[in-house]
């Protein structure tokens, strides 16, 4: 079945014709013959910070500046410079815990407790802090589910549980944002507290608390705009229960939403520090100016940068070249430019976007995010791109995150157009929303799209289509092998990008706003910015 998945690209030069407001050539050749170049050896695997970043930018400056597009970047510049913070524990944390009733005890580092401080000072301490325990730290008004009511956290040091309830509630077999750390310590940070330990429910000896204890004490990048917490951490649950919370007991009350924070007859102490390393690299953006709401901005995204060239990799070759993650969503970031620098300039401002360090934790979209050079609240939408399908045409077209925006109905019905459909990604287990840049946009409340691929094949169906999704991606995901091929079959890049060309561009002419769903859970971050859409 390999076989069909990847075919010469002579036989993948399919041209879709558009209507005559939307005319354009997507070639699949010249998709081939620009992952090529961004994918070779002497690019580096395009690790931030090294001379292959150096190439990489240059060369993507050079295709805009071809085209002629504007500089989209701050202060009409190309580039958007991005300081990464990497912190690194320094000395041991110390953490202390004392009730009404008991002196309590100093935790041991490691055994009890984990600690970092993870924010721009790069050190964190609490001295005789109020303690809360927060379930899992959710409030998600559009499920009508709170756990911390209306305590007042000002101050505290607030304990959660890691994840989310279980149900179709929190999405089914789909995460929500909920379950993850940030947005605990986002939520947290918000309401007033100065830090969030994490309950693993396991003792000292657990395989969970040995997870969690693994990378304590690894160098981490702080994420740009992340919630200022002065320390984040973990207990394991025998901790937990010293210091007054029963998990066996708690548990049942947890998954009802009846549950409420409340705060524990204790009081912390603690303290870390981290060592900073700054990692310069840059996301850079051009730009086609909108000729009657320029202000008013649609934004198309992919991340440049790959995990570099490692000697220690077994084998001969050691360079991770990410010529499908992702040279070839570069590529089609540069060629939807190319395409839409040729249609009539559209009223709303069209932005091209390739976002640095993805790799280490989307963060030169998280920085974006943080510092934008348009502002948020009139961005109309993101639509980003991640490794472009490697087959011939399909039937469907999978989205990360089916059900939380408008867009996905935009971009059904263009699809039906072709007589294809648009689907989710199948693959619950993978939390595929929350791994690319499409997500830092998201979680700040402007509605985003992130394509995948599709396996229902023209030729062959479902089941050699998923089988073959499967070897490639078993096969070359995050591997050296990840190298351009002249027998990738790109029919099914050219399908999707002109799907994405004709979104963006009804976009881009239209009046409208992109909402987010009832049940999504970032309709009420956007809502905050509403009046300046109006």
């Amino acid at each position: 079945m390999h076989h069909r998945f990847i075919r010469g690209v002579a036989a993948a030069a399919l041209i879709l014709v558009a209507g005559a407001a939307s005319a354009q050539d997507f070639s699949a050749q010249r998709l081939s013959d620009e992952i090529r170049v961004i994918s070779a050896d002497d690019f580096q695997g395009r690790y931030p910070g090294t001379e292959g970043e150096k190439k990489t930018l240059d060369w993507l400056q050079a295709q805009y500046e071809a085209m002629g597009l504007e500089p989209g970047g701050p202060n009409g510049q190309w580039l958007q410079v991005i300081d990464l913070k990497r912190l690194t524990p320094q000395g041991e944390p110390a953490l202390t815990w004392a009730g009404a009733a008991t002196t309590g005890r100093a935790l041991t580092a490691g055994t009890d407790f984990t600690l970092r401080a993870m924010n721009d000072a790069a050190v964190g301490r609490v001295i005789d802090a109020p303690v809360v325990f927060a379930g899992y730290g959710i409030h998600a008004p559009e499920r009508g589910w709170d756990d911390y009511g209306d305590l007042d956290v000002t101050g505290a040091v607030v304990l959660v549980v890691a994840g989310e309830p279980d149900g179709e509630l929190f999405n089914g077999p789909y995460a929500t944002t909920y379950q993850s750390a940030a947005y605990k310590a986002d939520e947290a940070r918000r309401r007033g507290a100065v830090a969030v330990l994490t309950i693993v429910d396991g003792d000292a000896g657990s395989a969970a608390w040995r997870r969690e204890t693994a990378g304590a004490e690894r160098t981490r990048t702080l994420t740009p705009g992340s919630a200022e917490l002065t320390l984040s951490g973990a207990v394991n649950r025998d901790v937990a229960t010293e210091m007054g919370v029963d998990l066996a007991s708690l548990k049942p009350r947890l998954e009802t939403g009846d549950f409420r924070a409340f705060a524990l007859e204790t009081r912390i102490t603690a303290s870390a520090q981290e060592s900073v390393e700054i990692l310069r690299t840059h996301n850079l953006l051009a730009r086609i100016t909108g000729t009657e709401r320029p202000n008013e901005v649609v934004i198309y995204s992919a991340h440049w940068d790959h995990v570099g060239v490692n000697e220690n990799t077994a084998g001969d070759d050691k360079v991770f070249n990410g010529a499908w993650d992702n040279a070839s969503g570069t590529v089609g970031v540069v060629e939807m430019a190319r395409q839409l620098k040729a249609a009539p300039t559209p009223k709303r401002t069209l932005v091209f976007a390739h976002m640095a360090a993805e790799e280490m934790g989307l963060l030169g979209a998280y920085a974006y995010v943080a510092d934008p050079v348009y502002p948020l609240e009139t961005t109309v939408a993101d639509i980003n791109i991640d490794m472009l399908p490697l087959s011939g045409p399909t039937h469907d077209v999978p989205i990360f995150g089916k059900g939380q925006n408008s867009l996905e109905d935009d971009l059904q019905a263009l699809a039906e157009q072709e007589g294809r459909y648009v689907s989710d990604d199948g693959q619950p287990e993978q939390n595929f929303y929350y791994r690319s840049d499409h997500f830092p946009f998201a979680r700040a409340g402007v509605p985003a799209l992130m394509p995948w691929h599709g396996v229902d094949w023209v030729e062959g169906g479902r089941e050699a289509g998923l089988a073959a999704w499967k070897a490639k991606f078993g096969a070359d995901y995050h591997r050296p092998s990840d190298e351009w091929s002249a027998d990738w079959d790109l029919r099914s890049a050219v399908e999707n990008l002109t799907l994405l060309y004709r979104l963006g561009l009804d976009l881009a002419n239209g009046d409208e706003w992109p909402t987010w769903k009832p049940t999504s859970e970032f309709g009420q971050v956007r809502d905050r910015s509403a009046a300046a859409r109006r």
